[in-house]
């Protein structure tokens, strides 16, 4: 018996030196590691060493051969792999940020107000270097300002054309400047269906929900409202804007989530309760009518689970903890910028979804340079933040 044991111990510590010079974190050594236990559990349990030796001599022979034929054939699960023999390596850590759970998405925000030459079609192609998985924004893609639906198709065709040029797809959410009015309404329904609906992705549920969700006749009000609103402007400024009977009106800075869509929402969240997380996106602060509980029926349904909000409109950054959850408004990505507001800059959001949790970066346009160190699309010159422009 002394023979097949004395091959054996050999065998395995052949084995383990030739898994431990390649890569100590390796599935070969924890096979070796484990060879090595298994010869004292022969002892312990009162094995032969005839039966034992035939059970392992052929795991150990596999574990040579592999494991001392070429370095480089061993590998952990991200591909990597490496030619240096011995403990002592150039680099701290083999265990690389590379799980098949992890995925990455794009969040851009306002065109509108009076949008910005070139600055849509940057970012744009600064998201095609980034590379996301999806695209996906907070509304107010087009101008709107009228009810010439042939207009309004040529503010779209527009819109489209420059997000077609992305290399991942964009998934579209609705401001007041798409949805305000009937007729913005039915243009909306005629090229992109639904104006609120939800999708899973990766095992993460995204909503995206219509904040300009109102009955026929409050939405003529509002739009009667809001024309004379912005007329306003032309003459005497964002003063008298300010003082105008819609800024006033609670659903210019909280829009209006209806009962239907309320329960629509509720439905969906009820029917994935087991996603690792949810992200909401709209163009208004629905949280902010106090007069209408709607969203916080909404509010109610998630409370059970981690989830991420994301809107735009106010055409500023501003990031706020509710309810233990993050709520982001976020600034413009092309959309008119003010000297009066907090952050008011052009930014792209990335947002990376993985089982430990989301983690949201801002990007701002000016600092997203190609490959020859400058903002593609002849791009150095464009003011993207209103407050560093001279």
């Amino acid at each position: 018996m002394i023979a097949p044991f004395f091959l054996l111990r050999v065998s395995v510590a052949l084995g383990k030196r030739c898994c431990a010079a390649i890569n100590r974190r390796s599935t070969f050594a924890n096979a070796c590691n484990w060879l090595g236990a298994s010869i004292g559990s022969i002892r312990e349990n009162g094995m032969t060493y005839q039966s034992a030796f035939r059970a392992l001599s052929l795991s150990t022979v596999v574990l040579i051969l592999l494991g001392c034929s070429d370095p480089t054939a061993l590998s952990n699960d991200s591909g990597f792999k490496h030619d240096i023999a011995g403990a002592v390596l150039p680099w701290n850590s083999e265990l690389f940020d590379a799980a098949d759970d992890k995925f990455t998405f794009a969040v851009f925000s306002d065109l509108t107000g009076g949008e910005r030459e070139q600055i849509f079609e940057i970012a744009v192609a600064q998201l095609s270097l980034l590379r996301p998985e999806f695209i996906i924004n907070v509304g107010d893609l087009i101008e709107g300002g009228t009810e010439d639906p042939v207009e309004l198709g040529e503010q779209w065709d527009w819109f489209d054309e420059r997000a077609k040029r992305a290399n991942a797809p964009v998934f579209y959410v609705g401001g007041n400047h798409d949805l305000t009015g009937s007729v913005m309404q039915a243009v909306w329904a005629e090229r992109h269906g639904r104006s609120y609906y939800h999708f899973v992705y990766k095992d993460t549920l995204f909503l995206v929900l219509d904040t300009e969700d109102h009955t026929p006749e409050r939405m003529q009000e509002i739009y009667d409202a809001r024309n004379y609103a912005l007329g306003l402007i032309e003459t005497g400024g964002w003063d008298a804007y300010r003082e105008s009977e819609y800024s006033k009106m609670p659903e210019n800075a909280a829009g209006n989530i209806s009962a239907e869509q309320s329960q629509y929402f509720q439905a969906a969240i009820a029917a994935n309760p087991d996603v690792r997380w949810t992200f909401l996106f709209m163009h208004k602060a629905a949280w902010k009518r106090e007069d209408v509980h709607t969203f916080a029926a909404i509010e109610q349904a998630l409370s059970e689970r981690p989830y991420t909000v994301f809107n735009g409109h106010v055409h500023a950054y501003e990031y706020e903890l509710r309810l233990g959850r993050d709520y982001i408004r976020l600034a413009t990505t092309g959309g008119v910028q003010s000297l009066n507001k907090s952050r008011s800059a052009d930014h792209i959001t990335l947002v990376t979804v993985s089982d430990s949790g989301a983690d949201i970066a801002n990007l701002l346009l000016e600092g997203i340079l190609d490959k020859t160190g400058h903002v593609p699309l002849n791009g150095d010159d464009v003011c993207f933040e209103l407050a560093a422009c001279d």
